[in-house]
């Protein structure tokens, strides 16, 4: 087939750590996502084309998560607390290269769930996963410029910083610079 390219379907992925568990999104977790997208420490770094926009938590989990799948993008998960099986977050991927075998991983934490140390975990075994698993060679980490709690996150997660991106990103239609940051195969030795 001259000129089409085969498109991939991102791999099925669910992983565990101590506290978390990270598995593909359901309808039912719609409202736990709603919670998580609507927080305004959230909302301040989510990159939105403009500040009215909003993330609907069922598109999210369903037909969202199906066409990112499907088209070999990425994928959307739920962050899920083993400890009382709360959807504490929500980790996604985008951005994949199947020719380099690399993707973008990002996240966001609930409120409730903030400054314990599962995002790390989260994201962590996310790129382990990927790496391991499904042959990855590279898992990048972009940090709008500022977003301290985010940096925190790829640092305790392994992930080395590469530089700024100038310019790369959104944030509410505003421009920012980004941090880029990377897991790859060698970190695991």
């Amino acid at each position: 087939m001259i000129g089409q390219v085969a498109v991939r379907r991102f791999p099925a992925l669910t992983v565990s750590t101590p506290r978390t568990e990270v598995r593909q999104l359901v309808a039912a977790d719609a409202e736990a996502v709603d919670e998580v997208f609507a927080d305004r420490q959230t909302q301040r770094w989510l990159p939105l084309a403009d500040a009215s926009g909003q993330i609907d938590g069922r598109a999210w989990c369903t037909e969202l998560a199906r066409q990112r799948r499907d088209s070999g993008d990425g994928d959307h998960w739920a962050v899920v607390r083993r400890e009382d099986r709360r959807v504490v977050g929500c980790l996604w991927t985008r951005r994949t290269d199947w020719g380099a075998r690399l993707t973008e991983v990002s996240y966001a934490i609930a409120p409730h769930a903030r400054g314990y140390g599962l995002a790390v975990e989260a994201v962590d075994a996310v790129a382990i996963a990927l790496i391991l698993e499904h042959g990855f060679q590279r898992v990048e980490l972009r940090v709008a410029a500022g977003n301290v709690a985010s940096r925190r996150v790829a640092e305790k997660a392994g992930f080395s910083y590469e530089g700024l991106l100038r310019n790369a990103g959104f944030v509410h239609g505003a421009r920012v610079d980004l941090e880029l940051w990377s897991f790859v195969s060698a970190d695991l030795r």
